[in-house]
């Protein structure tokens, strides 16, 4: 009996493990367009994005505006985000390529570096964000995939956790002119 109940909870948690895992980026190693975040993240961009709870409705609305530079394996994302109720915020991330399709970045409100990694038409990034709410600040996690759907529009979509527990999510669409 001891040996069954074994056998069933061993199966039991190798299915739950592997049901929990979630995409790679090799996962869209063959989708076109290609993504190279250099080229993309070049010059003006704008997007338009929302934040929405556990249960789905939207809490926040945003733009960005977007002023992206490169200088040899180094690039500068300058975020201006303007949010529906009239706060304001920027965010400049500092980019680094790296072999492999990987990335680093920093920003002053990311807590260490975020780590990066493109395959295909996606950019999977994770990192940690310190986010201010209420007058406290919260370090949140962020799993963070973005999609090139074309050569000028790329969508994103992001989930924001604590302790491992989903607090909601971020969707933004990215427009080139």
């Amino acid at each position: 009996m001891n040996r069954r109940l074994m056998w069933v909870a061993a199966v039991a948690a190798t299915v739950l493990l592997t049901s929990c895992a979630g995409p790679t980026p090799a996962d869209y190693a063959t989708e076109k367009p290609v993504l190279d975040l250099k080229t993309y993240f070049d010059g003006d961009i704008t997007a338009h994005g929302l934040f929405t709870d556990r249960s789905g409705k939207v809490v926040r609305r945003f733009t960005v505006l977007m002023k992206c530079s490169w200088q040899g394996d180094d690039g500068v994302l300058d975020e201006q985000f303007t949010y529906s109720d009239g706060e304001k915020q920027q965010r400049i991330w500092y980019l680094k390529k790296l072999p492999g399709g990987r990335y680093t970045g920093t920003a002053a409100d990311v807590v260490g570096t975020a780590q990066g990694e493109t395959a295909g038409n996606a950019f999977h990034w994770r990192y940690t964000l310190n986010l201010p709410v209420d007058g406290k600040t919260y370090e949140v996690q962020f799993d963070d995939w973005m999609y090139l759907m074309d050569e000028r529009v790329m969508l994103n979509k992001a989930v924001m956790s604590k302790f491992g527990v989903r607090l909601g999510d971020v969707t933004l669409s990215f427009y080139k002119p």
